[in-house]
């Protein structure tokens, strides 16, 4: 295993010391050190082709070879910028890429990353994006820093770490204080119970799909009012308020979470413009990537109800309790409708996940559309 400060004294070594990305389960004992940064040296970013760009106007300003880290189901976002902007034939910017590879072929993983698992590598090649996948041991490691020092020093273009699963020992976080707010798990029961038979849930990716859909079996409830969205992260309110526009005679509740929010914010301004009345857009706000390790999010910096507010939702509404959250379910009138949720991090240790395939989830959920 690498230790992630051994990691970042190589980076160093080579020119290499500011950090930008989206956190990752599998980097999280690199994103936890990485917390500890100052600014100047570490920003996480709201999505991975903001962190391409922040990467390229930190060579651009500097000269030195930014990192950028991010899991490999992010790489769509990156995929633009990497290729218009710091390729080779474009402008030719420097930078050293960290991937997790989630979905690695004969590794047990979640349904969603199969695929982005088995293409990761082939992705990267077609790209023209040279590639090694790290290795565990310190010497080689340092090899192959050799080797990306060498490509960035004869091609000024991207370099990429592709990493394995089990790769960094663990780093102790010591920043996770509690707090009085809600957990999310409590929130999301409190919305379950106010909706009516018919309405329909549309929740996003991570921990929220998994709490939604354990409360349903505590509730002995079937699953086909929920789309559960195990992947595409920040698209869950594009969703809804497809599926809104369709169906007007149907309440929609999107279950959101900041970074998602964050991550995609552009879709909001949509949901203004489209104007869905029944669509109820709820943002549970706990200031962190909870599903990969709880790295902060701009969450609690960002005035969420003046956003909604500028970009054409009906009606806003802020709570911090569940009893504050009874009150403002109890009268929701028009949409489009935004709740920010202020929530606590953190789950239960045995939190489960859904027992059926994506392709029985999308089914079920159709069925009951459609009535």
């Amino acid at each position: 295993m690498i230790d992630p400060k051994i990691l970042c004294n190589l980076l160093s070594d080579i020119g290499a010391d500011f950090f930008t990305g989206v956190p990752d389960s599998l980097l999280k004992p690199l994103c936890t050190l990485l917390g500890t940064y100052p600014q100047d040296k570490h920003i996480i970013a709201a999505n991975e082709g903001c962190a391409v760009g922040l990467a390229a106007g930190v060579h651009m300003a500097t000269g030195s070879v930014p990192v950028v880290y991010m899991q490999n189901s992010g790489m769509g976002n990156a995929t633009n910028p990497l290729l218009s902007l710091t390729d080779q034939e474009v402008y030719s910017i420097p930078l050293i890429m960290l991937i997790g590879w989630r979905g690695e072929p004969g590794v047990k993983d979640e349904p969603q990353h199969v695929k982005q698992g088995k293409l990761t590598c082939e992705l990267l090649g077609t790209m023209g994006i040279e590639h090694v996948i790290m290795a565990q041991e310190n010497d080689e490691l340092k090899d192959q820093m050799r080797i990306c020092e060498e490509h960035l020093r004869k091609n000024s273009s991207p370099f990429a770490f592709v990493i394995r699963k089990g790769t960094f020992s663990d780093v102790i976080d010591d920043n996770d204080i509690g707090n009085d707010l809600p957990y999310r798990e409590e929130a999301i029961e409190k919305i379950v119970k106010a909706s009516d038979e018919n309405d329909i849930f549309v929740s996003t990716t991570g921990m929220a799909s998994r709490e939604l859909y354990e409360i349903r079996e505590r509730m002995r409830q079937g699953h086909e009012k929920d789309f559960l969205t195990v992947g595409s992260m920040g698209h869950a309110s594009q969703i809804a308020a497809g599926i809104a526009i369709k169906r007007p005679d149907r309440k929609v509740f999107c279950i959101d979470g900041d970074g998602a929010v964050i991550m995609h914010m552009g879709g909001m301004s949509a949901i203004g413009k489209i104007h869905p009345a029944n669509l109820v857009h709820i943002v549970l706000n706990n200031g962190s990537h909870d599903s990969v390790g709880g790295q902060p999010t701009a969450g609690p910096d960002i005035d969420m109800l003046k956003i909604a507010e500028a970009t054409g939702y009906v009606s806003v509404h802020s709570a911090d309790t569940v009893s504050g959250l009874n009150t403002i379910l109890g009268k929701i009138g028009a949409g489009p409708v935004f709740i920010e949720i202020k929530i606590r991090k953190g789950a239960r240790k045995d939190l489960g996940r859904p027992k059926e395939t994506p392709q029985e989830n999308k089914r079920k959920f159709m069925e009951h559309v459609s009535r």
